[in-house]
């Protein structure tokens, strides 16, 4: 038996709440030096509709780094500015939703 989603009303398999999520999303991607040098690359502006911890899976498997997932934000180990834009929009984030600081 398949569920139903409380958001949208359809069926688990034809829900479109996350994409409409994503399509809604004003993102930032910016580096934070912390201590002793190290560079952390903070993801921020996704909301919780958009499932952020497999958001987050797939960026650390990605570019093979350490991080962690807190409400709304992303934080990976690395500088890693350059090559984020490619792959939030290969994760389905339109690309004018996406501004590098």
């Amino acid at each position: 038996m398949v569920g139903v989603c409380n958001q949208c009303g359809l069926p688990e398999d034809l829900c479109v709440c996350e994409a409409i999520a994503r399509e809604q999303q004003k993102i930032t991607v910016a580096i934070e030096k912390r201590k002793f040098g190290k560079k952390y690359t903070v993801i921020s502006g996704i909301k919780k509709e958009a499932n952020i911890n497999e958001i987050f899976k797939a960026l650390k498997s990605k570019f093979a780094c350490g991080g962690t997932a807190k409400t709304g934000q992303i934080e990976l180990q690395g500088d890693h500015k350059s090559r984020m834009k490619a792959a939030l929009v290969d994760l389905g984030f339109p690309e004018e939703t996406i501004e590098i600081a």
